[in-house]
């Protein structure tokens, strides 16, 4: 059985610790990032589960941080639900390509933080994805099997790719509107999978409220480029390191939806700006789904039999006093 793990903060002091039940079984070793963890602490974590000897707080006490720290990769998929497709203006089947983007890791936050809203965006929208921690150095191009994914892959978390779709799409800007700070909240719990858990990646349910109205479920069979075909082809393009997160891609019920002559406008090289803005603005806010200040995002992803559960995040959107184009 794999093992929850968190990172979290109690009286100003972080640490690394083990989920058993309803309590936090802290680890005596600290770790400065997920990649040491993943080195080091991994036999400490498992032998701690098992003895349930040493220091231990409850859930309520701690602040949960993100699970991945910085400096780290976030290598995300784009429309990678047909779902999610159909209501972005896209043909719903599977494309001819990965759609492969980048986020900051300045943009990672926990489980419970606040979602700032920046002062200039009006269409903040929610994203929830499984997440995969890479376990493995990738310096070359690998060829990864059902059967050897187990070492690539190190475990899975919630990520909720918080984005700003009236910089994202009227800029073009991809990295710029899914990147302002805390537009990546991660976590609460690492699960640490085991060699025989590997094949749960493509069954987990994943759920995402807003202000307790269900929008988002679906379930990771759906994806379309699946995680072995992804990883192998992020292996010929790019180094990826311990730690590293890749995000999986989200599924229909976004606020967002577009008809396919908007998104092909919106989309295009050659519309003006301004026209951009107005496309977007007058047909999406209408719709009334955007996040608002005050709203209040849940997420979980677990596996229909509970063994598998990477815990529930719950963040409110406010409002940001600094105006940022």
């Amino acid at each position: 059985m794999g093992l929850q793990i968190v990172r979290f903060e109690k009286e100003n002091v972080e640490r690394w610790g083990v989920l058993k039940e309803d309590k936090i079984f802290v680890l005596q070793d600290t770790y400065s990032s997920l990649a040491q963890f993943l080195d080091e602490g991994k036999e400490e974590a498992r032998k701690l589960y098992k003895q349930e000897n040493g220091e231990k707080v409850s859930l309520n006490e701690v602040t949960f941080l993100s699970p991945v720290t910085a400096p780290a990769r976030i290598v995300c998929q784009g429309a990678n639900y047909s779902s999610h497709r159909a209501e972005s203006g896209l043909e719903a089947k599977k494309p001819p390509f990965n759609l492969i983007f980048g986020k900051a890791d300045s943009s990672l936050c926990g489980a419970n933080t606040e979602i700032i809203r920046p002062a200039n965006v009006q269409l903040l929208d929610y994203e929830i994805e499984l997440g995969l921690i890479i376990g493995s150095e990738i310096t070359g191009p690998v060829e990864i099997t059902e059967d050897n994914l187990y070492q690539f892959v190190a475990g899975l978390v919630i990520f909720n790719d918080i984005s700003a779709r009236d910089v994202q799409l009227c800029q073009g800007q991809w990295l710029k509107g899914k990147s302002y700070r805390t537009f990546g909240p991660t976590g609460p719990y690492f699960y640490l999978l085991d060699q025989d858990e590997i094949s749960s990646i493509y069954d987990l349910d994943i759920k995402l409220w807003v202000n307790e109205e269900l929008r988002q479920s679906a379930n990771t069979n759906q994806l379309l480029f699946k995680p072995l075909e992804t990883i192998n082809e992020l292996s010929e393009i790019m180094n990826l390191s311990k730690g590293d997160l890749i995000v999986t891609g989200t599924t229909g019920g976004v606020a967002m939806n577009l008809a396919a002559e908007e998104m092909s406008k919106v989309s295009s090289l050659t519309t003006p700006y301004e026209e951009k803005v107005n496309i977007m603005l007058e047909s999406q806010l209408k719709l009334n789904n955007y996040l608002k200040d005050g709203d209040v995002i849940r997420c979980s992803i677990k596996s229909a039999d509970g063994t598998i559960d990477l815990g529930e995040q719950v963040n409110k959107v406010v409002p940001s006093k600094v105006t940022v184009s």
